[in-house]
């Protein structure tokens, strides 16, 4: 899901998603994206379906922190938001879902046997959300592709699963 062919680029912010950064987050320099998946099938048809940096940050600490501060400003009605912080080669460093004024982070996964069982478990979710769908179950479909993003934001970079780990055990 987060493994992206093109370059992210800045850009504004989309419908719905209020920016809650100064401009100088911008910066290109900066090493760490926060970036917002956007999976929308209207997104996904228009070749817009890589995700929308939402700021660019110094260290890991301060992404993480604004994503904190993205989801103190949506909502309290809003679906949850999948929010990824990537590094400047586009790897994932770290994954979560934003909603009620907080980020659940995503625990990355420790070796690459986990990785296999959590890429078949979302690969299944995925299944049974397109069987939900021809069912007539749209919002089952919506909470089992919802469960197989979180479960692929697990999949942060090897290079970064370690350092990830003790960022998430620092900030509990």
């Amino acid at each position: 899901m987060f493994d992206l062919p093109l370059p992210i680029q800045p850009t504004a912010y989309a419908r719905g998603v209020p920016p809650h950064f100064s401009t100088g987050d911008v910066d290109p320099n900066h090493p760490f994206a926060l970036t917002l998946s956007r999976r929308a099938p209207a997104d996904l048809m228009l070749g817009r379906a890589a995700p929308l940096v939402l700021a660019r940050f110094a260290t890991l600490a301060d992404a993480m922190l604004g994503a904190i501060d993205h989801a103190d400003g949506m909502a309290t009605d809003v679906t949850p938001q999948l929010l990824a912080i990537l590094d400047r080669d586009e790897r994932l460093v770290l994954a979560g879902a934003a909603s009620d004024h907080a980020v659940a982070w995503c625990h990355p996964v420790t070796s690459a046997a986990e990785a296999r069982g959590v890429v078949t478990e979302a690969s299944q979710l995925r299944a049974q959300a397109g069987r939900a769908t021809a069912w007539g179950e749209p919002d089952l479909a919506q909470r089992l592709r919802h469960r197989a993003d979180l479960l692929d934001g697990r999949l942060v970079d090897p290079l970064w699963r370690a350092f990830a780990a003790r960022a998430l055990q620092v900030a509990a």
